[in-house]
Order: structure tokens, then sequence, then C-alpha cells
């Protein structure tokens, strides 16, 4: 399943979550699986400022990106159960 973010101007610098707990559902959740560690991969044309993690959630924050360009971004957790799960969104660069 592939996620789709609201789209942002290729100016902005703005921060963009996944939430394991919530939306993309993060397995044994219910038995305390928690994010262990969050990577988020970027194609080139965008810019990751940083990324961070909760117990539940990642997040990046992104600059840059080409006018009328779909960019598709991975996010890769590993989990405290020691799972490896990916999840693809794509992100749309728009004049505001």
């Amino acid at each position: 399943m592939s996620l789709k973010w609201p789209p942002k101007d290729p100016d902005e610098i703005l921060d963009y979550t996944i939430d394991w707990g919530g939306s993309v559902e993060l397995p044994g959740r219910t038995f305390g699986d928690t994010i262990l560690t969050a990577i988020f991969t970027v194609p080139v044309g965008l810019t990751k400022q940083s990324e961070s993690h909760t117990p539940t959630t990642a997040t990046v924050w992104l600059a840059g990106g080409t006018l009328g360009a779909t960019y598709e971004i991975l996010c890769r957790i590993t989990t405290a159960g020691g799972r490896t799960m990916d999840q693809t969104t794509k992100l749309s660069i728009k004049a505001k």
C-alpha cells in the first residue's frame, strides 16, 4: 500500500509523518512493539533536512523538489521486536 502526502511548493521546508500505529499498522503494537530505528530514503531532487521517530511514528523534513514532479519516499523501520518494515509515500511538487 502506498500513502500520499499533501503536495508541497519547491520553496517550502515541511515535515511529513508516517503513523505506524494508525495509518500504517505496526504489527504487534498491542504487545508493546515499538520503532527502534526509522530511515527515510529520498530521491534525487528532494533534500532530507532531518529525520526522527517516536515509538509509533516516523517523521522526515523535506526541502526542494522540481515543480510538477512526483517523488516516492521510502521509510524503513526496525522494531524492538525484530521486524523490518517498509512504507513508500508519494509527494507531488506544486506551486501554492
